[in-house]
C-alpha cells in the first residue's frame, strides 16, 4: 500500500517547534514590570554608592558615562516609572500602547535632563568630547544637546529642551497640561471625582425619605410644620365657612337620596393632627456600595458599559440609577432584568427606562426593611399644608421619599384597582381622611357607596354626607342617577350666571355651591347588578362633571375588561394600581406593564393625565382606630348642636 506523502505545510509544521505560553493577564505582567523596575531602581543605587561588588562598580562606570552628572538621578527615574505602571489604568490603554507610553516618556524626560544640563557645559566644546570625560549629561545629554545647539544655539536650544522635558512628564504619567497648575478646592475635587475609577467613587445617595421615616428627625421638622398650620388656622380667610350651599333641590321627577338632617351651622372646627399616629419605622435598603457594583459588573458580564449615578432611597424600594454608554439599547438593558434580578437576590425589581426628564435608566431593588408611611407625616409635609386646592389628597411617598401630592380636581377622577389585601381599602381611606382635614361639612359632600358593607360603614354619623354609607345595589344605582341629575342642575345654574365653572359661580353666588365626592369602593358588585345603569352614570359624571364640582373615586378588585370597560378608562385618566396577579391585568388598569411587579402592603404605580408615566408610590397608611378618632371628632360636633 502507498505511503502517504505528507505535504510541505504538514512537513514544516512537525519541524516548528511551539514554545510553551503562560498565557499571563495584564494586570500580572504589570507588577511583573513593577517589580523588575523596583529592582533596578535598588541595584543602581547600590552601584552608586560603590556597594554593589565587581558587577556593580562597571554598572556605576557605566552610568556615569551614559548619563554624566545626572547619573544618581537613575534610581529615582526607575522607581517613577514603577510607579507610572503600578498607578495606570490597565483598561483606558489598549495593550499596544501600555508599556510603549511609560517607556517613550521616560526617555524623553531623561534625555530632556540630561540635555539641559550637557547644553551648559558646551561653550564650544564637542557634545561628544565632554561626554567621553565624564561631564554635563554623558552621552544621553550630548545626543539630546548636540542637534538643538547646532541648530538654534544656546537659548533657542535650551527651550527645546525644556518643552521635551514638559511633554515628558506628561506623556510619563498620562496627565493633562491643566493638572500641572494650581486649582481651587471646587475643581480640585471636581478633577479627583473625575480621574477616580467608578468603582472606587463616592456614589451620591438622597436618603431625603429615609430620614423621614426614623422618628427622632421626623418629630422636629412635624413640630415646625403643625405650628405653621395652626399660624393657617388663624387667618380668617382659610377656615370661613361658606354660605349655605345650594344642593338640597333635586331636579323635578328626578331620583332622590335619603338625606341626612344635620343642623345647620357655621363653626365647623377641623381635626388637628394628635388623632393620628406618628410612630415612624426605620428603612434597610442593604448594602448600597455592594449593590451599586454588582449591577455594574453583571451589565459589563453581558458587554454593557454604565456609568452609576445617584441612589434614591425610598420607604419600599431603593432606586440606582445609571448612564448607558453611547451605543447602548434601553432594550439591551431591559432583557436583562431577571438576571439582575438574580445577581441582587431580590425578589423582583422594576425598570424605569428612561427616568422621564432624566438621561437616566432606574432601576427599583425592594428594599430588605420597608417603612410605613404614615398618613400624619405625609398630610403635615409643606406640599400638602401649602396646598391651594381643597381636594388636596395625601398619596404617599414616591422611590426618592419625597411626599406625593395630588389634586382630585384637576383629576378630576380618579380609578383604583388592585388585587385583594393589597392596600386599596387603605388607599380609600387615606384620601377620605386627606378631605375630611381640609374641609368643612359646608366645603365638601360625599356620597359613599360600599356593596360589601364592611369597608366604609365607619364614616355613617359624619356631618359630610349626603346621605347614610350606601350599601344596598338599588339605592346606589339610585345615587348614580341622582348625581348626575344633580350635574344637569348645577349647569343649569352655570347657565344662567353665565360662569363657566364651579369657582366661578362660587365666587360671585350669594349661595355657594359645594363640592360632591362619590366614593365606590367595589365597582364589580354594582357592575354585575345593573352594569348599563352604572357603567352609563359613571361615564356621563367622568364626562361632564367636573365643571360642576363633582368628583368619582372608583375601586375594584377585578381589573379586568368586563369591569374596568373602555368607556371608563377613557374618562377616567387618573389611575391607582396596585399590586396584581398578571402583566395582563395592569395593562387593564394602566395600559402598561409593571403593576405585576409591585411587593403589595400599599406598594402602588400612580398615572394621571401630568406625567406621562406611572410614578412608583408607598401609600400612606392610616389604621381603623385612627379613622374613628376623626370620625368621632366631627359626630361630637354634630352632636353639640
Amino acid at each position: 500500500m502507498a505511503r502517504h506523502k505528507k505535504s510541505r505545510k504538514e512537513e514544516k509544521e512537525e519541524k516548528t517547534f511551539n514554545a510553551p505560553k503562560l498565557n499571563l493577564s495584564r494586570e500580572t505582567k504589570r507588577g511583573i514590570m513593577v517589580v523588575v523596575f523596583v529592582a533596578l531602581s535598588v541595584l543602581t543605587l547600590l552601584a552608586l554608592a560603590d556597594i554593589a561588588g565587581e558587577f556593580g562598580g562597571q554598572i556605576h562606570h557605566a552610568l556615569a558615562l551614559t548619563f554624566g552628572l545626572i547619573a544618581y538621578l537613575v534610581p529615582l527615574i526607575l522607581f517613577i516609572i514603577a510607579i507610572s505602571l503600578f498607578r495606570q489604568d490597565l483598561e483606558s490603554h489598549p495593550k499596544e500602547s501600555f508599556y510603549f507610553r511609560t517607556y517613550l516618556g521616560a526617555l524623553l524626560l531623561t534625555g530632556s535632563i540630561a540635555g539641559l544640563i550637557h547644553i551648559f557645559y558646551l561653550d564650544g566644546a564637542k557634545a561628544f568630547a565632554l561626554a567621553a570625560e565624564g561631564r554635563g549629561g554623558g552621552y544621553l545629554g550630548a545626543l539630546f544637546s548636540q542637534p538643538a545647539f547646532s541648530l538654534f544655539g544656546f537659548w533657542a536650544g535650551s527651550l527645546i529642551l525644556f518643552a521635551l522635558l514638559i511633554i515628558g512628564v506628561l506623556v510619563t504619567f498620562d496627565v493633562s497640561l491643566r493638572a500641572l497648575w494650581p486649582k481651587k478646592e471646587e475643581e480640585q475635587e471636581a478633577a479627583e471625582a473625575a480621574v477616580k475609577p467608578q468603582a472606587q467613587r463616592e456614589i451620591k445617595i438622597n436618603s431625603m425619605g429615609k430620614e423621614g421615616f426614623i422618628a427622632e428627625k421626623v418629630m422636629d421638622k412635624n413640630k415646625k410644620i403643625k405650628d405653621e398650620d395652626e399660624e393657617e388656622e388663624d387667618k380668617p380667610e382659610e377656615l370661613k365657612p361658606l354660605k349655605k350651599p345650594a344642593v338640597n333641590q333635586p331636579a323635578a321627577n328626578g331620583p332622590r337620596l335619603e338625606a341626612m338632617t344635620v343642623a345647620d351651622r357655621k363653626d365647623w372646627k377641623l381635626p388637628p393632627f394628635d388623632l393620628l399616629d406618628d410612630n415612624k419605622t426605620n428603612v434597610d435598603s442593604g448594602n448600597i456600595e455592594v449593590n451599586v457594583a454588582v449591577i455594574k459588573k453583571t451589565l459589563g458580564d453581558f458587554g454593557i458599559e454604565v456609568e452609576m449615578g445617584e441612589v434614591n432611597v425610598g420607604p419600599t424600594v431603593t432606586q440606582y440609577t445609571l448612564r448607558p454608554a453611547t451605543g447602548v439599547k434601553l432594550s439591551q438593558i431591559a432583557a436583562l432584568q431577571n438576571d439582575l434580578a438574580l445577581a441582587l437576590a431580590a425578589h423582583s425589581i422594576r425598570m424605569e427606562l428612561p427616568i422621564p426628564g432624566k438621561a437616566l435608566v432606574g432601576i427599583e431593588v425592594p428594599n430588605k426593611a420597608t417603612a410605613i408611611v404614615r398618613l400624619r407625616e405625609v398630610m403635615q409635609t409643606k406640599d400638602f399644608v401649602d396646598h391651594r386646592s381643597k381636594l388636596a389628597l395625601a398619596l404617599g411617598r414616591d422611590v426618592a421619599g419625597h411626599p406625593m401630592v395630588a389634586d382630585l380636581a384637576k383629576m378630576p377622577h380618579m380609578l383604583i384597582a388592585g388585587a385583594t389585601g393589597t392596600g386599596k381599602s387603605v388607599c380609600i381611606n387615606s384620601l377620605f381622611i386627606s378631605l375630611l382635614y381640609r374641609n368643612t361639612p359646608q366645603d365638601v359632600k360625599f356620597i359613599v357607596i360600599d356593596p360589601k358593607r364592611v369597608e366604609l360603614n365607619l364614616y355613617n354619623g359624619i356631618p359630610h354626607l349626603l346621605t347614610p354609607v350606601v350599601t344596598d345595589h338599588e339605592k346606589a344605582v339610585n345615587a348614580l342617577k341622582w348625581a348626575v341629575a344633580e350635574m344637569d342642575r348645577r349647569y343649569k345654574l352655570l347657565a344662567e350666571a353665565n360662569k363657566r365653572n364651579i369657582i366661578e359661580y362660587n365666587a360671585a353666588a350669594g349661595l355657594p355651591l359645594h363640592y360632591i365626592v362619590i366614593l365606590v369602593d367595589e365597582l364589580a358588585d354594582l357592575m354585575a347588578v345593573a352594569q348599563a345603569d352604572v357603567e352609563a352614570a359613571i361615564v356621563r359624571l367622568a364626562q361632564m362633571a367636573r365643571a360642576v364640582g363633582i368628583h368619582l373615586v372608583v375601586a375594584t378588585q377585578r381589573p379586568s375588561v368586563d369591569i374596568i370597560t373602555g368607556l371608563i378608562k377613557a374618562n377616567i385618566t387618573s389611575r391607582v394600581a396596585f399590586a396584581v396577579a398578571s402583566q395582563i391585568d395592569s395593562r387593564t388598569i394602566l395600559d402598561t406593564a409593571g403593576a405585576e411587579k409591585l411587593l403589595g402592603n400599599g406598594d402602588m404605580l400612580f398615572t394621571s393625565a401630568e406625567f406621562n408615566k406611572p410614578k412608583r408610590v408607598q401609600g400612606a397608611y392610616i389604621g381603623e382606630k385612627e379613622v374613628k378618632r376623626v370620625v368621632d371628632f366631627f359626630k361630637q360636633q354634630v352632636g353639640a348642636v
